[in-house]
């Protein structure tokens, strides 16, 4: 998606309550690239591909959130700020994509066909991505359908003002974990739905079809919803932007930083202390993402946008490359799994001699097969390099052209 700004517009206060402050409406029209979102959203790209090489090439068995184990831990934790920052960064995108001079009506509309589409590839190409089979043996609902189904949900929202938008997201960021006490059990045969909303679970509607919740709806919309409402922040001038930006980071994280230390509400597994600083200091930022919790979307989120004001003056050959990945976020997404999953494969018949694993219904992997974290961290290099030239691509048919279709890829 096109991420665009209006001319820098004067007036309003640098401070975290700039998400419910009204910019004023900018009388020329949109212009050009918001550089530092491009950036952070193709370094969360960049990431993701590393939590996915993880899934493909270690072996079988490992906990990668056991705090007693600090390298695999962190290998994906930090991947953790990879759907919070992309869901966040779709909302800031929806906002000044309706900056250039178009309706609300039309931003509806775009939502609700882009929705569509996105959670239809869920089922589709990306399906085929992670499984190598167009039987739908196992559908996963992961981050491309909640991106689709939160965006159908914005479609409706953003008729209301924006300071509606803004206290419906942030009341279900550090509202949903009240829900957590409920049970899909309670609702008998509709529990399915509770399923989709709140509570992550395997469902077998047929006997031959499994359905796994990964990311239920919730609180991805409230994530969403709080990014539409930051988005004016992004249309200040470039020094109060920054400030805008660092100011609410801080606040975020410091408020992480000290209601976890509490331990009294924002995620269903309290820190403790461990037997050593390092597996203490990973018990307390091991929170829960399936659902997302408070805990964990501040301890995301607010980190992301103080990086967010840094990127503001990030320059360099690495910026440029971050730049062109995060232009091209869907694209991207379908051709790493695509690219990673064939290289397991590969490798797997290389040196084991076998991959059934690798198709169709996922099944555990043998326990001789694996690669250890150096190894993990080559191959993401490479896939990396890999990606590049088509990104770079891609982004430069985006640019040159202006086919409606290209705003759906």
């Amino acid at each position: 998606m096109k991420v665009e700004v209006a001319p820098d517009t004067p007036g309003g206060e640098s401070s975290a309550s700039a998400f419910l402050e009204t910019v004023p409406q900018a009388t020329t029209a949109v212009r050009s690239r918001i550089d530092s979102i491009d950036l952070l959203r193709g370094l969360v790209m960049v990431l993701m591909a590393l939590d996915h090489t993880r899934d493909f090439f270690s072996g079988g068995g490992f906990n990668p959130r056991d705090v007693h184990a600090p390298a695999l831990f962190l290998t994906r934790w930090v991947t953790h700020f990879c759907a919070p920052v992309f869901v966040f960064l779709a909302g800031v995108s929806i906002f000044l994509y309706g900056r250039r001079g178009r309706t609300t009506g039309e931003v509806s509309r775009y939502l609700l066909t882009r929705g569509l589409w996105l959670v239809l590839l869920e089922l589709t190409l990306v399906h085929f991505a992670w499984n190598f089979t167009v039987m739908p043996h196992r559908l996963v609902f992961q981050v491309i359908w909640v991106l689709g189904a939160a965006m159908i949900v914005l479609s409706g929202l953003v008729f209301l003002p924006r300071w509606a938008i803004a206290a419906f997201g942030l009341t279900l960021i550090a509202g949903h974990n009240l829900l957590d006490g409920i049970n899909a059990e309670q609702f008998g045969p509709a529990g399915w739905i509770w399923n989709f909303l709140h509570q992550p679970a395997r469902l077998y509607p047929t006997p031959e079809v499994t359905v796994v919740v990964l990311y239920p709806l919730i609180p991805w919309i409230g994530v969403m919803a709080a990014g539409y409402a930051l988005a004016p922040v992004m249309q200040l001038n470039p020094p109060r932007r920054r400030q805008t930006l660092l100011a609410t980071g801080a606040v975020i994280t410091l408020g992480f930083v000290a209601l976890r230390a509490l331990n009294l509400y924002g995620d269903p597994a309290p820190w403790a202390i461990q037997d050593g600083v390092i597996a203490t200091v990973l018990s307390f930022i091991n929170n829960e993402k399936y659902p997302p919790s408070l805990f964990y979307l501040a301890m995301t989120l607010g980190p992301a946008l103080l990086v967010l004001a840094a990127f503001e003056t990030a320059k360099g050959k690495m910026s440029g490359i971050l730049v062109t990945f995060g232009c091209v976020p869907l694209a991207y997404y379908v051709a790493h799994l695509l690219l990673i999953h064939s290289a397991a494969v590969i490798v797997a018949l290389a040196t084991y001699g076998d991959a059934s694993w690798l198709f169709g219904t996922p099944q555990a992997k043998p326990p001789d097969y694996g690669f250890g974290l150096p190894w993990v961290y080559g191959v993401w290099l490479i896939v990396i390099a890999v990606l590049y030239p088509l990104c770079h691509w891609f982004s430069g048919v985006k640019q040159r052209r202006r086919d409606w279709w290209l705003s759906y890829l």
